[in-house]
């Protein structure tokens, strides 16, 4: 209280009015998604959104587990979704059948406000919300961070990628080694960062018939290329440089056809901002 007593005792007779707008905002935003039923994040439930900006929430068994918005360089709802489903589905302990989502469109103006930090704001008095504050939303940190150990609470600790997950989009038969790998980094669920070696459209690459797993991939891939080269399958993605380096993160490398196995290290040091990269 900053007011001071009347002269006639009769107590404060000013002080400063406080009127948060955007706590209002973000209570309303919560309470009006808390009153929505929750869809599974599938392509079913996508469909039937419109391309709209707006804000949602994911839920893992009913618990509420991440806020984000879209806009309109995600396509909007749909399109912003559609990558968390992609993302979710090369991930290791957790079953997309338990992943659901409420959304709200918002208008562009209010867009500008930031909503989604609205939401977190205000879930920040309540406990906060998990994958929010372990990097979900993270892009590829690049070259640089290649060697980070990540930390335990970590997402991509939590939830690795899964290498057994299918491939999209590789034709069957022979193909070359460049369209091979243009291919296997669009039709992978999961970040694949690489160097493109000299003359990989001379080399043929022979693809089996059926369904193909990323290791299944990695293996054909290591096997057409040069033996000084190396795939590196770390705990958030794959890389493919020239060299015989030793990742701390790492959990497999392709080397010559041939694979090897690692534990990845994990620090038990708590997250900060650093840890959780550029968000999406």
């Amino acid at each position: 209280m900053t007011g001071s007593s009347g002269a006639d005792g009769r107590g404060v007779f000013h002080d400063d009015f406080r009127l948060s707008i955007t706590k209002a905002l973000g209570d309303q935003l919560a309470q009006a998604l808390r009153s929505l039923g929750r869809a599974p994040l599938g392509e079913e439930s996508l469909a039937k959104l419109e391309e709209r900006p707006g804000v949602y929430q994911l839920y893992v068994k009913g618990a509420f587990v991440y806020v984000g918005k879209a806009d309109r360089r995600h396509k909007g709802l749909p399109g912003r979704l559609r990558n968390h489903l992609r993302k979710l589905s090369g991930r290791r302990n957790l079953d997309l059948a338990d992943v659901t989502f409420s959304c709200l469109y918002v208008d562009e103006d209010f867009s500008a406000l930031a909503p989604e930090q609205l939401l977190i704001n205000h879930y920040k008095e309540r406990g906060g919300i998990p994958w929010n504050n372990s990097g979900f939303g993270s892009k590829d940190p690049g070259r640089r961070r290649d060697t980070t150990v990540l930390k335990k609470d970590h997402f991509d600790v939590q939830y690795p990628i899964n290498l057994d997950a299918l491939v999209q989009g590789v034709t069957p038969g022979t193909n070359d080694l460049r369209t091979f790998l243009k291919k296997l980094k669009a039709g992978l669920p999961y970040n694949f960062r690489y160097v493109e070696p000299s003359r990989a459209a001379d080399v043929s690459v022979e693809v089996p018939d059926g369904p193909l797993t990323a290791d299944e991939a990695f293996r054909l891939a290591s096997a057409a290329l040069p033996v000084s080269w190396q795939i590196t399958a770390l705990l958030n993605y794959v890389i493919m440089y020239e060299e015989e380096e030793q990742y701390k993160s790492a959990s497999r490398y392709y080397r010559a056809g041939e694979v090897v196995d690692q534990e990845p290290e994990k620090s038990s040091e708590p997250l900060t901002r650093e840890d959780l990269g550029d968000i999406e």
